[in-house]
């Protein structure tokens, strides 16, 4: 049977949820009612908060808070110090007392190194963030964003590898591009 690895700099609080196979290094913090699942990696100085879902074998890269309101599903990498937020308007003054809005993280995608996901948005299964980009709407799924604000530079392979107009992988896969400009849409073959 796998084992939870937590490293003793790290709290996990009571009535999280910790799968089999997770490993948790330096300087974490899984809060009350946070649900991490199955081999899932969480480098050094991440903060899971209350409630958060998080799938099965995802990799949360040093520094990274994932919020109250975030779910995600399996397989997600989270780059070094990418950016989560779950409120529209924050104010010191006018707090929302647990009143948060949701992002959703598909299965499969990949955030970038110091990019920004601004709350009460999607990003699509497979899709990959780069590197500081500022996510302001929703991904779609396969697609590659780029940029502040995040625009679709093109799209990606499942494998993780940009794909060409032939819309065919190296390593096999073939997709179908349907619509176009802002309503294109890619699924597989």
């Amino acid at each position: 049977m796998k084992t939870v690895f937590v490293h003793e700099s790290s709290y996990v609080d009571e009535l999280a949820s910790i799968g089999a196979g997770t490993r948790i290094w330096h300087f974490c913090h899984v809060q009350e009612g946070a649900r991490i699942g199955e081999d899932c990696s969480l480098g050094q100085n991440v903060n899971v908060g209350r409630g958060v879902r998080i799938g099965n074998g995802c990799r949360i890269q040093n520094n990274v808070s994932i919020y109250e309101g975030v779910t995600l599903e399996d397989n997600v990498f989270c780059g070094p110090s990418c950016v989560f937020t779950n409120v529209l308007t924050p104010r010191a003054h006018f707090p929302v007392h647990g009143v948060y809005t949701g992002t959703l993280v598909r299965e499969g995608a990949s955030l970038g190194a110091n990019c920004t996901l601004v709350c009460g948005h999607t990003i699509g299964r497979s899709a990959m963030v780069a590197a500081g980009a500022v996510v302001t709407s929703d991904v779609p799924d396969y697609a590659l964003v780029a940029g502040v604000p995040a625009r679709r530079i093109g799209w990606v392979c499942e494998c993780g590898k940009r794909l060409d107009e032939s819309l065919a992988c190296s390593c096999g896969r073939r997709y179908i591009l349907s619509g176009e400009g802002a309503d294109a849409s890619l699924r597989q073959e």
